[in-house]
């Protein structure tokens, strides 16, 4: 061992989420839950394991308020070319999570790594139109959860802030 302690790697672009063992195959219930961020990926692509959570809960007739193939839902699929009928037919098939990670990523090996990433960025970073009902929603619902996050701009980020997780403060540049 060296004399310096060795630094945590750290991922250069986007965190990499996984599902941890232990949550491999439970039963997704948005009734009681929340789904996985739209920042957690699989086969690298941001929001897929969030739908993959909610065709789960969806195909067990437990999705609560959630909608599934939402405009963001729908946005992944159109970039992986996959159809969301077809998709929630595998879920609702698949014996465990391996099977569905296998389907997204026999879409996702057709995509360059440098096109998942710019993609990933663009999504991540994705902001309501201006002057639409979808950004007075927006606003609304960033009034209610925390008035003063006024850094928070980008619908993953709301996402997060509504469904407890940490988001970072975003400073001005």
């Amino acid at each position: 061992m060296s004399g310096s302690a060795k630094q945590p790697r750290r991922p250069v672009a986007l965190p990499i989420h996984y599902t941890p063992p232990h949550m491999m195959g439970v039963v997704m219930d948005l009734t009681s839950s929340y789904p996985r961020s739209a920042k957690d990926t699989i086969a690298g692509v941001a929001m897929i394991a969030r739908t993959t959570d909610k065709a789960k809960a969806k195909a067990r007739g437990n999705i609560g308020d959630y909608h599934y193939n939402c405009p963001m839902d729908a946005n992944v699929f159109s970039f992986l070319g996959i159809d969301h009928e077809k998709f929630l037919q595998v879920v609702a098939d698949a014996k465990d999570d391996g099977e569905i990670e296998a389907f997204v990523n026999g879409y996702a090996s057709k995509k360059k790594p440098a096109e998942i990433a710019a993609w990933n960025a663009g999504f991540l970073q994705a902001v309501p139109a201006p002057g639409s009902d979808s950004e007075k929603y927006f606003l609304d619902l960033r009034s209610q959860l925390a008035p003063d996050r006024t850094d928070i701009r980008a619908w993953p980020d709301l996402l997060d802030l509504d469904e407890k997780r940490a988001v970072p403060r975003k400073t001005a540049v």
